[in-house]
């Protein structure tokens, strides 16, 4: 019972394997938690391509997976806060020496029967909410809600886009109905995404090689634009299109990574106009997952339709396959080992 199956990826060679390794070992402050269920992010898709690279990670070999939740298996020395057997959700990454660590990145994650965590990265995971969708609140949600009430802060009635509309994008669409922005344009080149958009809350949903994009933007706002977009896509052209549909002191925020260079191709318009272009990434684990369980729970907010499939552990390389496919579009593709 020392061994556990886990999803590696080899950095060096970007090779997918699961593998028989050592089921890891809770130390002073640490729990071992039993993993229960494990999202599939395009981040992962970008770090087996070979997009993204572990900036902080210790060797060459990684287990993925940055969403998950499962229970309490074992406690290390000095943990009193937790039990065997509670349930819980795993932050995204935790700072360590003062730099922020993404699990399943930086250090293992939780493709695995066993995730290792520290006992101040995760929340308890109420009884009423499955374990498919409390895995995916550490990104697919709390990311977007990061970006819209911290980074992009922002406030009721106020008119926003969203660029992109899969796994994190069309959580953002639901989570700006809630805050009450309005209107709320999502824009995607996927019929299907756009139809899920307007279902998810969207006003409008755009695809972007409309010639009229630009004209329905100012329409929808009252000729004043967007106070606020957000790229989810990680697409040049997307931050360029969004800036040209941006209101006087509009603020771009980029959620999507990409290693592309960031143009802005009117300058002087931009400075005229004092708009603002904010760099995102994860979001306040200790704060934001606390407030989306609550809302949760309460049943202000329902992640139900967001859980596209459940595949087995084995089954890992062929989830990250279908997310690429793009053919079914899938919100979100969990892991359960």
């Amino acid at each position: 019972m020392d061994q556990m199956l886990a999803v590696r990826l080899h950095i060096p060679s970007r090779t997918l394997r699961i593998e028989e390794i050592r089921r890891p070992q809770p130390g002073p402050g640490q729990v071992l938690v039993k993993v229960e269920a494990a999202g599939v992010c395009l981040s992962d898709a970008h770090l087996i391509d070979g997009t993204l690279t572990p900036l902080l990670l210790d060797g060459d070999t990684v287990t993925l997976g940055h969403e998950v939740s499962g229970t309490i298996a074992e406690t290390g020395a000095g943990v009193t806060a937790w039990s065997v057997g509670q349930r819980v959700v795993l932050y995204a990454g935790e700072v360590r020496d003062g730099a922020t660590h993404t699990r399943g990145v930086d250090y293992d994650g939780g493709w695995a029967e066993y995730a290792l965590s520290s006992a101040t990265a995760l929340t308890e995971l109420p009884d009423s909410i499955p374990f498919e969708q409390g895995a995916i609140i550490p990104d697919a949600v709390s990311t977007p809600w990061g970006a819209i009430t911290a980074t992009g802060a922002v406030r009721p009635a106020e008119a926003v886009g969203v660029w992109g509309a899969g796994g994190l994008g069309v959580h953002a669409v639901q989570l700006l109905r809630a805050i009450g922005a309005c209107p709320i344009i999502a824009v995607d080149p996927s019929g299907t995404a756009r139809e899920r958009a307007l279902a998810a809350g969207a006003d409008l949903a755009l695809d972007p090689a409309d010639s009229a994009l630009r004209e329905t933007v100012a329409a929808a706002t009252g000729g004043t634009g967007l106070a606020a977009a957000f790229d989810f896509a990680g697409v040049p052209a997307v931050r360029e299109q969004a800036l040209t549909v941006l209101a006087p002191k509009g603020r771009l925020v980029l959620v999507g990574l990409t290693d592309r260079p960031l143009t802005v191709t009117d300058g002087t318009r931009f400075s005229y106009l004092q708009q603002q272009i904010l760099g995102h990434y994860g979001s306040d684990m200790p704060v934001a997952l606390p407030q989306l369980l609550r809302l949760v729970q309460s049943g202000r907010l329902d992640f139900a339709g967001s859980v596209s499939d459940v595949l087995p552990l084995a089954r890992a390389a062929e989830a990250v396959d279908i997310l690429n496919d793009r053919t079914t579009s899938p919100i979100r593709l969990v892991l359960r080992p």
